[in-house]
């Protein structure tokens, strides 16, 4: 599978992690499950894990920002109360947000020191697959997420289409899953920041500055006459292992939301456009209980955030793009097609404008 990057295609200023993953932010973890049935049933179950430990127990800062919200984010309410989670992340279509969060609860209560746990905030963020797949049909199971979260594992992420993007639609073109890392100067931390995306949202597609979708001839404006009126949406995770508070992660998720606008996202009005946004460095880990009455870490400060902000536009526009690189086209539901980008006239296009190195 070639990425952007094997193409000549280089996004910002700063080095990529050793996989140009998510993956690359040490101890996080992406399994996923992927359910294609005939030519009506495309989507399926990505999770992403912050740590290996007992997540409910040892609970990470987080933050969720809000770019447009026409959609059906979980768990939203706690994670801006308290600024942490205590389930892994789980990504799928709409209709499968219930069965998802039923999913997480038994994973939580799988624990041995969960025994007597009564409330779980699990967190799932949906985009809807509808157009690929019979979301009617609500085929995804409580052992499909399991089973992503069981697949779980650090290195190589596969993207396009797979897991929560196998039904997916992005910017006129097949999307999917996608993911990128930036590491910070030795001088900013040496930090690592990764994203991954679930791409299902319209506009006109921009490739490191690039107008390839109106050189193209495709965009959602393109027949203006016809303008269809619906789109679907984006779903950002962000981890980090910078030591950030949740009110600065909830700035950096705020600033991935650039990432959307620079690939030619315009959030539209049935987008709902998440972003997840958060911190797995181990000093600042939240316990579930405590015989101290006081919290004490370090976080950085609000004037070494810079850097953060530009690492996590840069990773989050090139997700985006790497989820239309590894998409395939995809026949769906009532002879509905969603073609993949063309790959070699888009290649043919940036070096026309001198963006290829």
């Amino acid at each position: 599978m070639k990425r952007a990057r094997d193409y000549g295609i280089k996004i910002g200023i700063l080095n990529t992690g050793k996989n140009n993953a998510i993956t690359d932010v040490p101890g996080v973890k992406v399994g996923q499950v992927t359910i294609i049935k005939g030519d009506s049933i495309n989507t399926g179950v990505t999770a992403i894990i912050p740590h290996s430990e007992n997540i409910f127990q040892n609970k990470v800062p987080a933050a969720i920002y809000i770019g447009n919200g026409h959609g059906k984010l979980t768990g939203y309410p706690q994670v801006e109360e308290l600024g942490n989670i205590e389930t892994p992340i789980i990504l799928t279509n709409t209709l499968s947000v219930p069965i998802a969060a039923d999913a997480l609860i038994d994973y939580t209560f799988q624990f041995p020191e969960n025994k007597n746990v009564k409330s779980v905030n699990p967190i799932i963020g949906e985009t809807n697959d509808g157009g690929l797949n019979d979301i009617r049909k609500r085929y995804l199971a409580k052992e499909h997420i399991l089973q992503a979260i069981l697949n779980a594992d650090t290195g190589f992420v596969e993207e396009g289409n797979v897991g929560a993007g196998t039904g997916t639609s992005c910017l006129g073109f097949k999307g999917g899953i996608g993911t990128a890392s930036r590491i910070l100067p030795k001088s900013s931390g040496s930090y690592t920041i990764g994203v991954i995306v679930q791409t299902n949202y319209g506009g006109i597609l921009q490739i490191n500055g690039v107008p390839v979708g109106i050189e193209l001839g495709k965009h959602k404006f393109s027949k203006i006459e016809k303008e269809y009126k619906e789109d679907g949406s984006c779903m950002i995770v962000v981890m980090t292992d910078a030591p950030l508070s949740s009110r600065n992660l909830k700035r950096l998720a705020s600033r991935s939301i650039f990432g959307i606008a620079k690939t030619g996202g315009i959030a539209s009005n049935s987008s709902g456009d998440f972003v997840i946004a958060v911190s797995v460095a181990k000093d600042i880990r939240i316990p579930y209980s405590s015989d101290s009455m006081f919290e004490e870490f370090r976080v950085l400060r609000n004037d070494r955030l810079d850097i953060l902000f530009e690492a996590v536009i840069e990773a989050t526009e090139e997700a985006i793009i790497n989820s239309l690189f590894a998409a395939k086209t995809v026949n769906g539901k009532g002879n509905v097609k969603v073609e993949s980008l063309p790959i070699e006239k888009t290649i043919e296009i940036l070096k026309k404008y001198n963006r290829i190195q």
